[in-house]
């Protein structure tokens, strides 16, 4: 374009644009505000508020009548289409004579596409302090992959809990939308306060091998509502992770508060994180009398506490290979000269150990009242320092499952107590050296 020295070329945007790159004669190309007109709510109707560059006239929609209300929409029509009290067939959309169509939900939105449904049953036993949870199939889920397939596998995990010690997952089905697992994943020592208290979250994702696995789709049950010994069954939608709440979206006068309670929480959690579950025997041994013969004089045995280690279930990983080396301790203290020290053997990679072990401390009745059991867990390490996996304190002034237990035992001698406890990484009064 050759311009005239002295003279002034003006070129709108649109004009501009179209040079650039339209092959083509120049045309003007219509501004956004042409497709998606709208009225202010403050404004009048007669007066538009986006500007009409191709000339067309404008009138109300929907039905080509003239609307009061500040809540309708401007369309552009075809020229000769009238705009004030023509029948709604006298009104037709600019968008339907462009040369280009324009996909109004042309953009995927997460919120818009369905995540799939899960089907599972749950089924508690309280005979064994178990929970069984058989995964079954998933249907429609959404593709995560380039080959518009993904490779499912569903994860479980015990709210509030631990992120290593009570995690769960099936195995994975490859290139499919329709997985199906006929899967059983089972928590031991799950008691009926954990069942009126906890929640189950049942999360879908899709697994890679050359970056992070990626999320699909959760659910979440509460656990009051299964019922003991009865199977329940669930076929439910996907859902995103309800959002955490922000600080920034609340007032300024809470905005402080809601930054020292959600640290003050995250505190809590660290401090009360559980590593897992441990099922403990206590049995009070009354003393009694013994003797080999008749006429031979009998020998007194002292009463004490007989403490046995069975089993601990979904411990916490310390290595990395993803397993511990676990092995138990247990001290009845106070103990001044550190004579109540007893400990288990080490089993080899396992975060399910079973060690049916029995300890015997030689002790009065009325001494018992006045001590505490203490028994940890630990991860042995060749050369280095064993890791704390968690522990449990026992005695009077314990609390929960903790303190019912040692009533039982006091209650009931001579009788073996057995209960499920819940690994805490904090055990008060105790030194996590080994």
């Amino acid at each position: 374009m050759t311009v005239r020295k002295g003279k002034k070329l003006t070129i709108s945007i649109q004009e501009h644009m179209a040079i650039d790159v339209c092959p083509g004669p120049i045309r003007p190309i219509r501004q956004i505000s042409a497709y998606f007109p709208r009225l202010s709510p403050t404004s009048s109707t007669s007066e538009p508020l986006s500007p009409n560059p191709a000339g067309f006239p404008t009138a109300l929609s929907p039905g080509g009548g003239a609307s009061t209300g500040s809540g309708g929409l401007l369309s552009p029509v075809l020229p000769g289409a009238t705009g004030g009290g023509g029948g709604g067939g006298g009104t037709l959309s600019a968008m339907s004579s462009m040369d280009t169509s324009i996909e109004i939900d042309s953009c995927d939105s997460d919120d818009s596409t369905s995540l799939g449904t899960l089907e599972f049953d749950l089924l508690y036993e309280r005979a064994t302090s178990s929970l069984h949870c058989t995964v079954i199939r998933a249907k429609g889920l959404k593709p995560m992959d380039f080959n518009g397939l993904a490779d499912p596998y569903v994860k479980l995990h015990l709210l509030p809990g631990a992120c290593k010690a009570n995690k769960l997952k099936t195995k994975i089905v490859r290139n499919t939308l329709n997985p199906v697992w006929n899967e059983t994943l089972t928590y031991c020592g799950i008691t009926e306060e954990d069942m009126y208290r906890k929640t189950l979250r049942v999360s879908v994702c899709d697994e890679d091998k050359l970056t992070h696995n990626e999320f699909i789709g959760e659910s979440r049950v509460a656990l009051r509502r299964v019922k003991p010994d009865q199977t329940k069954h669930y076929n439910i939608c996907l859902e995103h992770p309800p959002p955490l709440p922000s600080p920034s979206a609340m007032s300024a006068a809470l905005r402080g508060i809601s930054c020292y309670l959600r640290e003050w929480e995250s505190e809590q959690q660290r401090s009360l994180e559980e590593r897992g579950r441990l099922l403990l025997s206590l049995q009070f041994l009354p003393p009694s009398s013994e003797g080999e013969g008749d006429g031979e004089p009998k020998e007194r045995v002292r009463s004490g506490l007989c403490v046995g280690v069975r089993r601990c279930a979904h411990l916490a990983a310390m290595d990395v290979n993803g397993f511990s080396d676990p092995y138990v301790k247990t001290y009845l203290k106070p103990d001044l000269h550190k004579k109540s020290k007893h400990k288990t053997a080490v089993i080899k990679k396992t975060l399910n150990p079973e060690f049916n072990e029995e300890f015997f401390y030689e002790i009065s009745f009325s001494e018992l009242s006045t001590k505490t059991l203490e028994v940890t867990v630990w991860d042995y390490d060749l050369g280095k320092s064993n890791d704390f996996i968690g522990g449990v304190s026992l005695g009077c002034h314990s609390q929960g499952d903790a303190l019912r237990h040692w009533v039982d035992c006091l209650k009931n001698k001579g009788k073996k107590v057995e209960r499920w406890h819940t690994l805490t990484n904090e055990l008060p009064g105790s030194t996590y050296h080994d």
